[in-house]
């Protein structure tokens, strides 16, 4: 870190993110540290099937496993026996689809079911993430698939060291090709031999994607789709989906390289769907246009992964009811910034005693 005359102070920005400087508040010496902006794009796609009767008991809180030397781990640990603690992990964008770190506690205020909560830690340290990983393996990414291979591996190769990985393939149906516990090579051998053929079972995907993660061993949670249309064989429905997906506790990212012809109405509501559950469970989805895109925008949700805030709080209605219990976070940026939008899940189930 360097002083710059006036105050102000460029820090060094984690896993190659921009580097901004601190604005100077009127009437005070406080300076917001580095705003790091990263340009983001893409989106993308998730799919499951195998045991019917998979079902995610609601979660609307965590016991953290963190890194034992993560300064997060120090700021909740006092809460581990308090089922009523919520982590919402919060992405801050600016007006350009740039990350924006630095801020601090004082920055957001967080609402549950319309009523302002107070937030008891804000944490911005580089934690563990549990990560799933649903790869589109269907004939239609014949062309496509030596790009996702290689944005797979690059998302996986530059995670921090202490995240732990699965990777579920989809095309007919859905196939676990690597669990948690395997080390990054075990993806890239398992990359290697695919072969595009088949239908998108992309609803099947999901389902058993996000139901995976009830093995989890970080509370920190994130699933990276990556496809290139929607559904047109699967068994769960997208009603389910959405269901098991409010449930629980998991980021849902997409990247998606979409064809401008859909054959049928499911195929075309694909885009759609994910972009919905994306914005349900505080992930993002991305767009994109062309396949040489999808490792520049893998390795750019990564470095968003690596650079979000945790915020916990204590419901002041700590009612376990087993219901729908809806959050939103707003941002209270320093004078001088721009328009910020704050990415994070839009509730959580509450516990039934």
């Amino acid at each position: 870190m360097r002083v710059r005359p006036g105050g102000g102070f460029v820090k060094q920005a984690r896993r190659g993110a921009h580097i901004g400087m601190r604005p100077r508040l009127p009437g005070q010496q406080l300076l917001l540290r580095s705003i790091i902006c990263v340009l983001i794009m893409g989106e993308a796609v998730l799919a499951q099937t195998s045991v019917d009767d998979l079902h995610t008991t609601p979660v609307s809180s965590a016991v953290v496993k963190q890194s034992p030397n993560s300064s997060l781990t120090s700021a909740v640990a006092s809460f581990k026996s308090r089922v009523d603690l919520v982590m919402v992990p919060v992405s801050v964008t600016d007006g350009t689809n740039r990350i924006v770190v630095g801020l601090e506690k004082q920055n957001f205020e967080i609402y549950e079911n319309k009523r302002l909560q107070s937030i008891n830690t804000c944490s911005s340290e580089d934690a563990p993430l549990s990560v799933g990983i649903i790869l589109d393996t269907s004939g239609s990414m014949q062309d496509k698939l030596a790009q996702a291979r290689q944005a797979v591996y690059d998302f996986v190769v530059t995670a921090n060291p202490d995240d732990e990985f699965f990777m579920i393939t989809f095309s007919d149906s859905p196939v676990q090709a690597v669990n948690f516990g395997a080390p990054p090579a075990e993806i890239e051998n398992q990359l290697l031999y695919l072969v595009p053929k088949g239908s998108t079972a992309l609803l099947d995907a999901l389902y058993l994607g996000i139901t995976k993660m009830r093995s989890a061993k970080y509370s920190r949670r994130a699933i990276l789709i990556v496809s290139d249309g929607g559904d047109n064989h699967s068994r769960y429905t997208e009603r389910e989906v959405r269901r098991v997906a409010k449930e629980a506790d998991v980021m849902i990212y997409a990247i998606g390289i979409y064809d401008r012809f859909f054959e049928t109405e499911e195929e075309r509501l694909g885009p759609t769907l994910l972009a919905d559950l994306s914005d349900l469970t505080g992930g993002r989805d991305f767009v994109i246009e062309s396949s040489s895109d999808l490792v520049d925008v893998a390795n750019k949700i990564g470095i968003e992964l690596r650079n979000q805030y945790v915020l916990s709080y204590t419901p002041k209605d700590t009612l376990r009811d087993g219901k729908w219990h809806k959050i939103s976070v707003k941002l209270m940026p320093p004078k001088g910034l721009p328009a910020l939008r704050a990415h994070a899940k839009e509730g959580y189930y509450a516990p039934i005693e």
